[in-house]
């Protein structure tokens, strides 16, 4: 009995062995990172029922042609499973059998067509779904011109017609013959008189696009607009009107005060061959026009005062200002309320403003202007008051949903605010990171994406009570069989004081017993947690990871890096769970600019990596002309934070110049580039290698000759693991040197045998 008891024992173990449930985890690889799937794409139908978006996996970055960029005959759309989720059921349905390249998602009013553009070869076309018939139609268009997704799509409200961009006929020999100009030569003239840097001259011709309105079921195509650079395409509510917004480049220039394009607004009448009508004429004032649901009026801000105006009242009538002398910030009425626009009530009725003081109500036609929140006034409340920002206004105009976050804990979620009374109720706040609310159009249904902060995210569908979660998706189960990082907010000040807050990424299978070395991933300010996979790659080899934030000076961004950089290693050395002799740091771009510029001014690390990162603020601004100007307005008045030209700050540029200083590197430095990268070309990181071997310090550099931004993780599946394999190795060896043995302690050792 007792034998046959213990026989049935080992064979349930065996079976729960089998089954997965004791199954012993393995560790996170550099395969799983690509195979981590995640929902993008989403769009919810306006009853609320149906969720579309396109399931893809780390694949989905590979394989762009990065040499192409600016290409006028060039499109990459990435591919992914096309999948339709009932919000009610959780049933999936799927309108293709493999991944397809689709993108501009768009449900019907009825949610009787899910419509999209598909890339088929080098063409666009447009495709739908029929959730009646389960198939997928595509639209053969009347007429032979090329249809584009620059301008979006704005669907009817008859749900059987679009309103979609396309090229004139004759625009791609135009716009191949300036590409093939600027790539192919075989003789490019750069004239400084002429009013386009070459590129943007480029830019202005792929921005060109005729706006037509296209039948779902015949395919007709109606002329609507004639050819110009076009945005903000809306379509109201009785599909009478498309309003847009319309740019006219007239040359390059280093700064947006110098008016280097001009700027108009209209709408057209559907129905009408007739010209358009301009509502806000052509100027260099650019303006950010609010429509309200139904499309019919529209507010815009100028000068702190809001401004309303409506189709119907167009003809004859000025503007309405709708906050002029109505609210002061002083008691002796001089100084006015600034305002600008949070969103337009469901209903068209109200507006919600917010000024520096906090949110206001006002009636569309200017009366019952009132604030409904006031924002803190006090330095230090002000400093601890959560984030919040409104992600629905109720039906009924009652209430403000708002999404909320701690400033010094992972406490997220999303809170409703009673307007009548003035309080906040948390309707669901906790650790979990939240985001992507989607809220239907009609009834009480709320999708949006959750995650426990270190694992992916997956989807939830709730009502507005956030009584009912349910999950729709559940995109990586393998991941529970999974070595994983944990994530900790941690506290710290940096040498001037100022408290700051770095993301912490435990080892896996942590001792605290134990000093773990520590990768430090760089880049400016983090407080949200959340999957990454380099972090939880770098916690699989045994290492701590650390998103540290920095307080960035504008003019001295270097010192505000070594500052809260070294001041949160401190913190994590003086708790015992770092060891002081295996610290790393690694960025990307900027992050991997602030790598290369840290260990010049520091000998704290034992191996540093820059990916994608620029060495030489100097040169780089003659770098990258595909994207014009971008790198002067980041070091004058951008990202890189000079605060002034080169001709104005020249120490500046100098002290945060990497190659300058190259000279004080004592740190094991890896640079990763990408051949095909034109957000930062390798030939600027180059710059780096070549003054640190002449030098002859320690510097390995790697180029992708298939990568982008981002070097081999932006090239291929093989590119993606050699990266970061070498990684791997490079730290493995600098945190672990073997000692190298001398020649006579070989032959010593020799003659002991």
């Amino acid at each position: 009995m007792k034998k046959n008891l213990f026989c049935s024992t080992l064979i349930c173990l065996g079976l729960l062995l089998s089954s997965g449930l004791f199954a012993q985890k393995t560790n996170f690889t550099i395969a799983d990172a690509i195979n981590v799937k995640s929902l993008g794409s989403q769009t919810l139908s306006p009853n609320g029922q149906f969720l579309a978006g396109t399931i893809s996996d780390g694949r989905s970055r590979f394989g762009t042609d990065h040499f192409r960029f600016r290409d006028p005959s060039y499109l990459r759309t990435s591919a992914g499973e096309l999948v339709i989720i009932d919000t009610n059921t959780g049933a999936e349905s799927r309108p293709f059998t493999s991944p397809v390249m689709v993108t501009g998602l768009q449900w019907t009013d009825d949610a009787g067509k899910l419509v999209f553009f598909q890339q088929k070869e080098d063409k666009m076309t447009i495709a739908y779904f029929d959730m009646k018939s389960k198939k997928v139609r595509e639209v053969k268009m009347s007429d032979n011109r090329l249809l584009t997704t620059s301008n979006g799509m704005e669907l009817l409200p008859n749900g059987d017609e679009v309103i979609v961009g396309v090229r004139r006929e004759g625009w791609m020999n135009k716009a191949m013959a300036e590409y093939k100009e600027a790539t192919e030569g075989p003789i490019v003239v750069y004239d400084g008189n002429a009013p386009f840097l070459k590129w943007d001259k480029i830019n202005v011709t792929n921005g060109l696009t005729e706006i037509v309105k296209v039948s779902l079921k015949s395919g007709k195509v109606e002329n609507v607009l004639p050819e110009s650079d076009y945005g903000g395409l809306k379509v109201d509510a009785e599909g009478q009107y498309l309003s847009y917004t319309e740019s006219f480049p007239i040359k390059t220039t280093y700064d947006r005060s110098e008016g280097g394009t001009e700027y108009q607004a209209g709408f057209k009448a559907l129905s009408s061959s007739g010209d358009p009508t301009i509502f806000y004429k052509r100027t260099k004032k650019r303006r950010s026009f609010s429509w309200d649901d139904e499309g019919s009026q529209f507010v815009w801000t100028d000068s702190g005062n809001v401004y309303l105006q409506t189709i119907e009242a167009f003809w004859g009538n000025d503007p309405i200002n709708l906050t002029k002398g109505k609210a002061f910030e002083d008691k002796e009425q001089k100084k006015a309320v600034k305002f600008s626009v949070m969103q337009w009530h469901p209903q068209g009725e109200k507006l919600l403003l917010s000024s520096s003081k906090g949110w206001w109500i006002i009636d569309s036609n200017g009366e019952n202007l009132k604030m409904v929140y006031a924002l803190p006034e006090d330095k230090e409340e002000k400093k601890n008051a959560p984030n919040r920002s409104v992600v629905k206004w109720s039906e009924d105009g009652n209430y403000l949903y708002v999404s909320y976050s701690e400033k010094d804990k992972w406490n997220r979620g999303i809170q409703r605010y009673n307007i009548n009374s003035g309080q906040f109720e948390n309707l669901m706040s906790n650790s979990n990171l939240y985001n992507g609310w989607r809220f239907a159009d009609e009834g009480n249904t709320v999708v949006y994406s959750k995650s426990d902060g270190d694992y992916p995210s997956d989807v939830y569908v709730n009502k507005l009570d956030f009584n009912s979660e349910k999950q729709l998706t559940n995109l990586n189960p393998w991941v529970a069989n999974k070595k994983w990082t944990k994530t900790e907010l941690i506290s710290y000040r940096d040498a001037d004081g100022v408290e700051l807050q770095g993301i912490l990424y435990y080892p896996v299978d942590y001792d605290p017993n134990k000093k773990y070395p520590l990768v430090l991933e760089v880049y400016e300010t983090f407080f949200d947690n959340g999957y990454r996979s380099s972090l939880n790659l770098l916690a699989n080899q045994g290492y701590f990871g650390l998103r540290p934030s920095v307080d960035l000076e504008q003019g001295y961004p270097g010192e505000a890096w070594l500052k809260g950089v070294t001041s949160a290693i401190n913190k994590l050395v003086d708790e015992g769970k770092v060891d002081n002799d295996k610290v790393g740091i690694q960025g990307t771009s900027y992050g991997g600019y602030a790598a290369s510029l840290l260990i010049t001014q520091t000998d704290r690390f034992a191996a540093a990596i820059n990916i994608s990162g620029k060495v030489n603020i100097i040169s780089f601004l003659g770098d990258s002309p595909k994207i014009g100007t971008r790198n002067y307005a980041a070091a004058e008045n951008g990202q890189d934070r000079i605060g002034g030209s080169f001709w104005d700050e020249p120490l500046k540029y100098f002290q945060t110049t990497a190659v300058y200083f190259a000279d004080r590197i004592t740190t094991p430095h890896l640079l990763l580039t990408g051949e095909g990268d034109w957000n930062v070309p390798g030939t600027n990181t180059r710059e780096l290698y070549y003054a640190m071997r002449r030098l002859g310090k320690d510097v390995t550099w790697v180029n992708y000759m298939n990568g982008g931004h981002g070097a081999g993780g932006a090239s291929n599946e093989s590119d993606y693991h050699d990266q970061w394999n070498r990684i791997f190795a490079f730290y493995e060896k600098h945190f672990n040197p073997k000692e190298e043995k001398k020649e006579g302690d070989a032959i010593e050792a020799g003659q002991g045998n």
